[in-house]
């Protein structure tokens, strides 16, 4: 994002009624997300929504690709639990921190499974599309100096 879409956002206004949808939206989201409910948590994504992991450098594009990032998720954490701990949510969009809670069983990116259990924290940006009312996706970093030693190569 160059600077001058950065100052576009800056100059969003907020009113009561865009952070009240913004924020039932990201509700939405998050409760489909808990349930296990992708077909929910995609009806809360702008068609071309894209997932972004920065620090592995890998994007999944549209509701296909959201999917698919929520099924490798779900699969290699099955039991997954992301406790809230910080919020920030206006016209921009909403975001997060959370520490996450599960145990290790498949596959993740470049990480082999552990069957461990493992605690990480995420940091997610759902940037907000103003004209569809829907987030345009997710950019999530992590910390997981747990899961280090479970990068595939790093395996002895």
């Amino acid at each position: 994002m160059g600077q001058e879409a950065a100052l576009e956002l800056l100059r969003r206004e907020v009113t009561p009624e865009l952070y009240r949808r913004i924020r039932e939206e990201w509700k939405r989201h998050s409760i489909a997300e808990d349930n296990r409910d992708i077909p929910g948590l995609l009806s809360t994504l702008t068609p071309d929504c894209e997932y972004h992991l920065p620090q592995v450098g890998k994007v999944w594009k549209g509701h296909d690709g959201a999917a698919e990032f929520y099924r490798h998720l779900l699969s290699a954490f099955p039991d997954v639990k992301f406790e809230l701990t910080d919020i920030v949510i206006g016209p921009q969009g909403v975001w997060e921190q959370a520490k996450v809670h599960a145990t290790h069983k498949g596959k993740w990116l470049d990480f082999e499974p552990t069957n461990r259990r493992v605690e990480f924290t995420v940091s997610i940006y759902f940037p907000w599309d103003l004209e569809r009312g829907k987030f345009k996706g997710e950019v999530v970093y992590f910390f997981a100096p747990e899961l280090e030693g479970a990068r595939k190569g790093a395996l002895t």
